[in-house]
């Protein structure tokens, strides 16, 4: 019983790993983002195709961070103060489990191992200086596209990189 609980407890913290979503950013930091209001979206050329409901809904999600920080977008031919894109990448990688029914690390026991293969979903939000045409901030979210899962979990995940992406932008200004 001991084993079958070690065992359970192997699974469940491999399992955590495997779909823990980091979020990283890094900007420009000569950039005055206290003078940015403004944002159009672009298309990022090369990009990875999703399903157009996934383009939609990151849309939509940034869209509404950016709305509850004050921001506004800009609407027809009007200037922007900066551009917003996405890019996705959505790839498949194999995962090795290991699970030991007991003994100690190089000592015996039995143990065996099963391979899987998951989705590593990436999503990329840029924002760029429309006159300049520079990057001036990105943030990256991994493990958060997951096209052959359920779709309402897929979008509670998406929902919540978006949120943990842009909780922090606009950076600071700071002299």
């Amino acid at each position: 019983m001991k084993s079958l609980r070690i065992g359970l407890f192997v699974l469940l913290c491999a399992a955590g790993q495997t779909f823990a979503q980091r979020v990283v950013y890094n900007f420009d930091r000569s950039t005055k983002f206290s003078g940015l209001h403004t944002y159009k979206w672009i298309t990022i050329e090369g990009n990875e195709a999703v399903s157009q409901i996934t383009s939609q809904n990151i849309t939509n999600l940034v869209n509404t961070q950016l709305a509850d920080k004050g921001f506004v977008q800009a609407a027809g031919s009007q200037k922007a103060d900066m551009y917003v894109g996405f890019q996705v990448s959505i790839d498949q990688q194999k995962q090795l489990n290991w699970f030991n029914n007991g003994g100690y690390w190089m000592g015996g026991g039995m143990g065996w191992a099963a391979t899987t293969t998951i989705d590593v979903g990436t999503l990329v939000v840029d924002f760029y200086n429309p006159s300049q045409k520079q990057l001036i901030w990105r943030g990256t979210a991994t493990k958060t596209l997951n096209p052959s899962g359920n779709a309402n979990k897929n979008y509670e995940h998406l929902q919540k990189a978006v949120a943990k992406l842009l909780k922090d932008f606009p950076p600071p200004f700071k002299k």
